[in-house]
């Protein structure tokens, strides 16, 4: 099943708008929205009266009706039916949104940006209260909730006071059903099976997955109890080739080359159980209370295999020869002397998240609510990387290659001398002697270059929230209700580094090499055709740790401890709210004003690194103090939403607010880091740090739609959106004096220099935000009736940044920024037979993608376009075999990868992969 996703839409001023809207519909634009799975939303009826529609065209009827009464801009996204949705995540629905994209990570969608902005720029809510996540930052990685225990999302692009938790660029609330609302008995189950057509990359690995899941939703005792349960669990693969380039280099001629390639095929086996239930009790109609739970055990394990090439940027071995230069760009020729590094990796990424609330409501008759809410959320994540290194020999040891390459648009094609898949060449060692020689933890073994590296991060997310409200309604005047509430959240984040270099436990002299033992062979093989490198030795590395075959030695480096954090938040929240509701003429005015007074108390805890030196055995000497910072401050942050309601169907919208996103928590880390260098008795100092004293980004904000609805069917609208950034998070080198900084006496007689460069996030001026967004949904049948079952849904979205965090410096783009995002979804549905194709596009960004120590590596994204289909079968009223629903979909049909580049050359790739097509076929059974 799907999700159809509900658009904001803009409007002119009369019904002649629908000829704009064929336009607007044509564009390569798809959204979706869907209905939230309740009875109501089961069925709907055209504007005669007369005919009953059910599934997706329901979902976009009942989208267009949630959009038209909503008091703010929100886009909307629920369940078609119950136990229906096929997408891997909640975050491939939501994508489809107007003004909403996703990047993809191994091929899927697991985080969204909103009007521009990176995924850091917003928030995630599940029921209304905020949620830890699964990253190092706020931002929810969407991978974490399967799309069937979710049954609508509502993304709030603008604020209002009562809404706690709220984004800069905007607000996603997950909601799960409630079971008193849903008004009947619901039991739905429904099973998928996966085939990615890459194949099986590595040894080992899998091309075929399946996915189960359940709902059970029940009322009882006359109605005042409910109770809804859902579990969803996925065992798929995804498989990924992948090219990587280390960089270009210069030649002496001033042309550029590929300095180095690191490139894998990388198979994935994503395993995720989700568990949801809700138990509601009503004993008086004034009074509900609610309890909600949530589980996700999410395990992806990923084995990476390929090759590394030092190639130009290792002048001490490696030589060029033959070369073709196109444009000053060196396209063709030879590298002579290379000594490639085999790699075995592993990518462990363990989560388990937790979510509980309790929600007490009361609705009196007399004109007074109120409500009491507590909740708990905490994610316990471990995400471990492993390195196993293997060559012709140890450092200087061992045959050398000479290597052809040819660049393209895909990378370059590489045509090797030497067999990386014998076994008998290619050994366990340490190829290239990176890593120097450390001691091991006995004192006895000396690594003579790693031969691996270790490295396990374990990160604890834990947040308590506590909110009341009190809410009175008047009967009369133009204002319609009045709010106060309160909100308490207490949050805390650690992250513990755990990092070794690896040796093999027979390398007794430092000069060993070691064949891979026939037991730990793969059965299988692990190709490298695509670029032309052909097969490679293929083993389980954890294994060999297991086993003995390396051992592990600590990192004694500083820049191991100071990755390590601990940061609390204590947020205090007060607002009120005024909800008005009022004729002007002909005209009905509805909307809300008030003002959120946001206390803010954070403390940041770290390690303080100083390099003084190099001990006896060659490691570094590293003094570390605790470092403890706490600050606190006051944001106040007023919003106005007016929504003006014409007779013509016509809805005005506007917005005004003061918006705030927290900084990242990696960057409030107290952390810090500093390197002496000794030159003529002074010791120069350098560091970097995160900074524990950030405030938030702020901007200003203004909106305006415009929405045009027709025949309770379909809707226009235009969004057009203004932020003006007055804060801007961004990392830059400051020259401050040494006595400011907590730095050790050097020794020795060694004066520390008057000054150093420190590199640390600092709050800058920001800068400009704008754009508008188109958005239609519009059924055929209101032009042509024979036409009914068909038509089209879709927006585009158009955005403009100017961010400049420093008056001298130049303007640049905000991360995740897309000038164009664009979809669209052609559909058919009649007689139980429905059909739809989506495509989606956004222009180039800045994309973020994960180095190996986790580190955050911003890279310039091309532009791509993701086309996706399904067909499917409803068994009808009346059938033996009413309920069941059949379907077959195809994702990422065209093959589109995902490609960066080097600034200001297209053609120098840094990265191209390649994640294939992916097909799937499944049912659902609703009874």
């Amino acid at each position: 099943m799907s999700l159809r996703n509900e658009f904001s839409v803009a409007g002119t001023a009369s019904r002649t708008a629908i000829a704009a809207a064929l336009i607007a519909a044509a564009l390569p634009a798809a959204s979706w929205a869907q209905d939230a799975g309740t009875p109501a939303e089961d069925a709907a009826t055209d504007t005669a009266g007369t005919i009953i529609v059910t599934g997706y065209r329901a979902s976009l009827q009942n989208a267009i009706n949630q959009k038209r009464n909503a008091e703010q801009i929100v886009e909307s996204v629920s369940a078609e039916d119950i136990g229906k949705l096929p997408d891997a995540s909640i975050a491939e629905s939501i994508a489809r949104l107007p003004g909403l994209t996703s990047q993809r990570v191994n091929g899927r969608s697991n985080s969204i940006a909103i009007r521009g902005f990176a995924p850091d720029f917003s928030t995630t809510l599940l029921n209304g209260r905020e949620q830890t996540s699964t990253g190092d930052n706020r931002a929810v990685e969407y991978d974490q909730y399967p799309s069937e225990v979710v049954s609508s999302v509502n993304v709030y692009k603008t604020p209002m006071a009562s809404l706690v938790g709220q984004g800069l660029s905007g607000t996603v609330d997950m909601r799960t059903i409630r079971p008193l609302d849903a008004g009947k008995r619901i039991v739905s189950i429904g099973a998928r099976g996966t085939y990615a057509d890459l194949g099986k990359l590595n040894a080992g690995s899998k091309d075929k997955g399946y996915r189960v899941n359940g709902t059970y939703v029940d009322q009882f005792a006359n109605d005042t109890i409910g109770i809804a349960l859902g579990a969803s669990y996925i065992d798929e693969p995804y498989q990924v080739q992948e090219f990587n380039s280390w960089g270009y280099a210069d030649t002496p001629e001033g042309d550029k080359v590929i300095g180095g390639s690191k490139s894998y095929v990388t198979s994935t086996k994503l395993k995720r159980l989700g568990l949801n239930g809700t138990l509601q009790w009503k004993p008086t109609p004034n009074l509900t209370t609610t309890l909600d739970g949530f589980y996700s055990s999410f395990k992806d394990d990923q084995i990476k295999r390929g090759i590394e090439l030092p190639l130009y940027w290792d002048p001490d071995t490696v030589t060029l020869s033959n070369a073709t230069v196109t444009d000053g760009m060196v396209t063709s020729g030879t590298f002579d002397g290379v000594k490639g590094v085999v790699r075995n990796d592993v990518f462990n990424r363990h989560a388990k998240l937790y979510s509980f609330g309790w929600n007490t409501k009361w609705e009196g008759d007399d004109g007074w609510k109120a409500f009491f809410d507590v909740s708990y959320s905490k994610t316990d994540r471990s995400e471990l990387t492993v390195e196993s290194l293997a060559g012709t020999g140890r450092n200087t040891v061992g045959a050398l290659d000479s290597i052809d390459f040819v660049m393209s648009g895909k990378g370059a094609q590489f045509s090797p001398g030497l067999n990386y898949g014998d076994y008998d060449l290619i050994l366990l060692t340490g190829p290239q002697g990176w890593g120097g020689n450390q001691t091991a933890v006995d004192g006895t073994q000396i690594l003579n270059g790693q031969d691996g590296y270790y490295n396990n991060r374990h990160i604890k997310d834990e947040l308590w929230q506590y909110r009341v409200e009190v809410e009175h309604e008047f009967e009369s005047g133009p204002l319609h209700s009045f709010q106060v509430g309160w909100n308490y959240t207490n949050r805390s984040k650690t992250l513990v580094p755990e990092e070794y270099f690896l040796g093999l436990a027979a390398n007794t002299d430092g000069l060993t090499s070691v064949a891979v033992p026939e037991e730990y062979r793969l059965k299988g093989e692990t190709n490298l055709k695509y670029l032309g490198l052909g097969p490679v030795i293929s083993y389980d590395p954890l294994a060999l740790i297991r086993d003995g075959i390396y051992n592990r030695v600590a990192n004694p480096y500083g820049d191991v401890v100071v990755k390590s954090y601990s940061i609390r938040e204590r947020l205090m929240t007060g607002y009120v709210q005024g909800n008005i509701d009022a004729d002007i003429g002909s005209a009905h005015l509805t909307g809300n004003f008030g003002v959120q007074a946001q206390w803010t108390d954070q403390n940041s805890r770290g390690a303080s690194a100083v390099l003084l030196g190099t001990n006896d055995n060659g490691s570094p000497n590293v003094g570390a103090l605790v470092r403890n910072v706490s600050v606190d401050y006051l944001d106040v942050l007023p919003s106005l939403n007016l929504s003006l309601r014409l007779p013509s169907q016509t809805v005005i919208r506007f917005a005004a607010a003061r918006e705030i996103i927290r900084p990242r928590l990696d960057d409030m880390r107290a952390s810090e880091k500093f390197d002496y260098t000794i030159a003529g008795g002074i010791a120069q100092v350098t560091g970097e740090s995160g900074n524990p004293y950030l405030r938030p980004w702020r901007a200003n904000a203004l909106d305006l739609t415009f929405e045009q609805y027709f025949g309770g069917k379909g809707v226009i609208a235009a969004q057009f959106f203004w932020k003006d950034l007055k804060t801007y998070i961004y990392n830059q080198q400051l020259t401050v004096p040494t006595d400011s900084l907590s730095l050790q006496d050097p020794g020795n007689g060694i004066a520390l220099s008057p000054t150093a460069q420190y590199t640390i996030p600092i709050n800058g001026n920001g800068g400009k935000l704008y754009g508008v967004e188109l958005a239609t949904t519009l059924p055929f049948e209101t032009i042509v009736p024979a036409l009914e079952g068909f038509g089209v849904t879709g927006s585009v979205a158009y955005t403009k940044t100017k961010i400049q965090p420093t008056p001298d410096s130049p303007s640049g783009d905000l991360p995740g920024y897309s000038k164009w995002v664009a979809n669209g979804t052609a559909y058919f549905e009649k007689w139980g037979f429905n059909a739809r194709g989506s495509v989606r596009y956004r222009s180039t960004f800045m994309g973020e993608v994960s180095g190996f120590a986790a580190n955050r590596v911003r890279r310039r994204a091309k532009a791509e376009t993701i086309v996706d289909a399904q067909i499917g079968y409803d068994f009808q009223a009346g059938s033996s075999l009413e309920g069941l629903s059949l379907y077959i979909q195809g994702q990422n049909l065209t093959d589109a990868p995902f490609v960066t580049t080097n600034p200001g050359d297209s053609r120098e790739i840094i990265d191209y992969q390649r994640y294939g097509r992916r097909f799937l076929a499944g049912f659902t059974y609703r009874f």
